[in-house]
């Protein structure tokens, strides 16, 4: 099976077509693979141009300014922004520069299909989109809410299957690990 560390820390991505569900599963995962002694990150990419600021708050105002970097930051979270003179979308190395890895034992990513690092793929059978399991070696698991046409070499789970797809995760951590 393929695996990626980042500085050490597994990684492991989320894909599918847009409305697949990535954001919900992600969402139903971290809790789980935390119940299973993993501190998770989270890298999302976004197709689209999208703001974190809302008009009128400060930052947005000093942002639209001109500032190419504002951290706004509380005693409870923080968050970086970064303004880019980039027309092509940034890549997932890029993104996994910027995370503060101390506390972490796992990445997650959602989006960042068409790289080549290890993935889960997520399949609804309202998708009439051809399946990247058959194509792509670096898709290692496949989650689907139906039976796949075509039976995958690789394990597949039900997309409402949270505790076992988090069993994956957290024996893929020990696999990447161990395989130093």
């Amino acid at each position: 099976m393929k695996t990626l560390r980042y500085r050490g820390v597994p990684v492991i991505g989320f894909a599918g077509y847009s409305g697949s569900g990535k954001t919900t599963l992600i969402s139903r995962l971290i809790p789980e693979v935390q119940r299973r002694g993993l501190r998770p990150a989270v890298v999302k990419h976004a197709h689209h141009e999208f703001d974190i600021d809302t008009p009128g708050k400060d930052s947005y105002e000093i942002r639209k300014a001109g500032a190419t970097q504002i951290i706004v930051g509380s005693a409870h979270r923080w968050a970086l922004i970064t303004e880019t003179d980039n027309t092509a979308e940034a890549d997932l190395l890029t993104f996994l520069a910027q995370l503060n890895l101390s506390g972490t034992d796992i990445i997650l990513v959602e989006g960042f299909r068409d790289i080549a690092f290890p993935k889960i793929e997520l399949i609804r059978a309202a998708e009439a989109r051809a399946a990247f399991y058959l194509n792509d070696d670096y898709v290692i698991a496949v989650a689907s809410d139906a039976p796949l046409p075509e039976s995958p070499t690789i394990p597949s789970f039900s997309l409402h299957d949270t505790d076992g797809l988090a069993g994956f995760i957290a024996g893929y951590c020990q696999r990447t690990v161990a395989s130093d």
